[in-house]
Formats: C-alpha cells, sequence, structure tokens
C-alpha cells in the first residue's frame, strides 16, 4: 500500500501483454500490488469498444481509489469520466486538452528533451512522462533519453516526472538514483505470472522496502 511520500507505480496497459491473461483481472492484480495510476492506452480498438472498455476499467479504478487517465483520447476520457489524459508530442495541445476536460483534470505529457519539458511546464502539464530510459518492446521506435537532457530535466523540471521505456524488476533499481517521483510500467508487470506479486516486488524496489 502506498503512503504519503513513496514514489508512484504506474501501470500503462496494453492488453497484448497479458498472453491471454483476463485483462480486468490482471490490472486489478496490479492494483493491489501498489499501482496508484493506471493508463488505458489502447491503440487498436475501435472507439465503442475503447469507450466500453474505458467505462468497466474506470469503475475498477474507483472501487479501488486509484487514478485512471487515457492514452491520447480526450473524448474517451471526457465521456467515461477518466481523471485525466496522457498526452504525446503530436497529440492535443495541453492548453486545448485543458479547455476541454476542465481544470481539476490531469493533463500529462511524454517528453525526451529539456525542451520538450519545459513547453509542457508551462503549458499547464501536471506531469511528465520522461524516457526512454530502455528499449521497449511496446514501442520499437523509442528513442533513448540522452543523459544531458535527463540532467537538466531533473534540475529544471519542477512538476512530476515519471519515468518510462522498458522499466521492469531487472533494472527499475538503475533509476533510484534519479529524483524522479515514479515509475511507469507495462510488459514486466502485465505479462508476468503474478500480476499483484510483480507489483509489490517493483513497488518495494523503488520505495528501497
Amino acid at each position: 500500500m502506498a503512503n504519503i511520500g513513496d514514489k508512484i507505480l504506474y501501470l500503462v496497459t496494453d492488453e497484448a501483454a497479458c498472453r491471454g491473461k483476463d485483462f480486468f483481472e490482471s490490472v486489478e492484480a496490479a492494483i493491489r500490488g501498489g499501482v496508484s495510476i493506471v493508463q488505458l492506452r489502447e491503440k487498436n480498438l475501435s472507439t465503442r469498444d475503447f469507450y466500453q472498455k474505458g467505462l468497466k476499467l474506470k469503475k475498477l479504478c474507483q472501487d479501488y481509489g486509484v487514478t485512471l487517465l487515457v492514452n491520447d483520447r480526450l473524448d474517451i476520457a471526457q465521456a467515461i469520466g477518466a481523471d485525466g489524459v496522457h498526452l504525446g508530442q503530436t497529440d492535443m495541445p495541453i492548453e486545448v486538452a485543458k479547455e476541454i476536460l476542465g481544470p481539476d483534470k490531469i493533463i500529462g505529457i511524454t517528453a525526451k528533451t529539456i525542451d520538450q519539458a519545459l513547453d509542457a511546464q508551462e503549458a499547464g502539464a501536471d506531469y511528465i512522462g520522461v524516457g526512454a530510459f530502455f528499449p521497449t518492446p511496446s514501442k520499437k521506435d523509442a528513442v533513448l533519453l540522452d543523459r544531458s537532457q535527463l540532467d537538466m530535466i531533473l534540475e529544471r523540471v519542477r512538476i512530476k516526472k515519471y519515468a518510462i521505456g522498458g522499466l521492469g524488476l531487472d533494472n527499475v533499481d538503475k533509476i533510484r538514483s534519479y529524483d524522479m517521483d515514479g515509475v511507469c510500467i507495462i510488459s514486466d508487470i502485465l505479462a508476468s505470472d503474478d500480476c499483484e506479486a510483480r507489483s509489490r516486488q517493483i513497488f518495494d524496489k523503488i520505495n528501497n522496502r
């Protein structure tokens, strides 16, 4: 269970990563293991299927008091009453997303450079996903984060910063020395045989337990 001051374990969904396991049972198990933010990210669903999946996931997250964000799709986030969205650099501008969703919703965005990170902060983003730290199977074209860019982001960006890209139990300890607010995980949790145990192991590791 997360306490005030703990680093956040942030789950990004990918049904394919579940490898035949029930999607919602896998996410629920991950939440029990320590996940406190869930991002619904499904690139190949129709709008209706995305909406239906989002409604069910929203109920699950509400039951556990967990934050639900939607990847890219402001319309889905608004329709299901999600807590916010995660945007890419080519998605809707942050200012427009805030106008559409309202000032109380969370807006996150991926940032690979100090310029992108500072622009996001100035535009009113609540957090940035910083990476990629490692190669990742979920995004074959991911560009690895330059160390000099990371150092500047850590020094100059005040909003929350979550590490992204190829992270899992075997390497998450390598970023503990950086002043990150949490880590984003996909496959290492959802592809595991026991999502709850895997989440708990990662959560304990990032929080030095």
